[in-house]
């Protein structure tokens, strides 16, 4: 495999924008490259925005996204209540929003769902993402869960062991509302970046996986 690195001829990327159907899916899909994205590049600009919550489900975010950004500098969490699971029948109300998001950010990574997922929401969030940001740079992160749909990934983020412990940790302490879901469990999430891990031939054996449609090398 070749080894990329992010920046670019000028260093650090000045944005990362991270879109999440719902309050858990950054944090899951790509929870340790956040930890690693807000240490590693500490100037950066972090655009966190999930798009569908209620008051119970947002309180957990917030403090979820509080965690994960500790190291950022700078960092904007936003949080919608579009209806949860109709992700297709409001999409003009989506797609509006996502026109906002493009007049205030131009990031140069973004993170949002793959585009494959079987889980509507999630397909409609990459959908327009894609159709929103056609000259940006896109990483489409993974979701366990029991609608399947998994695939097999051409990007590899990997991680040490103690960033993935941190990601578990702050999952399971900040979802409350998410523990009595079977699969909702630190072994899920272990599991999946240990098998990506493998594939990547990771040093600590662990990592994150993403799906690019398009790169410019």
């Amino acid at each position: 495999m070749f080894d990329l690195k992010l920046g670019g001829k000028k260093g650090a990327p000045k944005e990362f924008l991270f879109l999440g159907a719902h309050c858990d899916d950054i944090e899951i899909g790509c929870g340790g490259t956040v930890l690693r994205l807000a240490k590693e590049f500490a100037d950066a600009a972090v655009h966190w925005v999930v798009f569908s919550s209620n008051e119970t489900r947002a309180a957990e975010a917030k403090r979820s996204a509080e965690l994960f950004l500790a190291d950022a500098a700078s960092k904007t969490v936003t949080i919608k209540e579009f209806r949860n699971g109709y992700f297709p029948y409001v999409g003009a109300e989506i797609k509006d929003f996502f026109e906002e998001i493009k007049r205030n950010v131009n990031p140069d990574v973004i993170f949002t769902h793959y585009g494959l997922d079987n889980h509507q929401d999630h397909r409609i969030l990459s959908e327009l993402t894609w159709n929103t940001f056609r000259d940006h740079f896109i990483l489409e992160y993974e979701i366990p869960k029991y609608d399947g749909g998994m695939g097999s990934p051409n990007v590899f983020f990997p991680l040490q062991q103690n960033e993935c412990q941190r990601k578990v940790d702050i999952l399971l302490e900040c979802f409350e509302s998410e523990r009595s879901k079977q699969w909702f469990t630190k072994d899920t999430f272990t599991g999946l970046m240990r098998l990506r891990g493998v594939e990547c031939n990771s040093p600590s054996g662990y990592a994150e996986a993403f799906y690019c449609r398009k790169a410019i090398l």
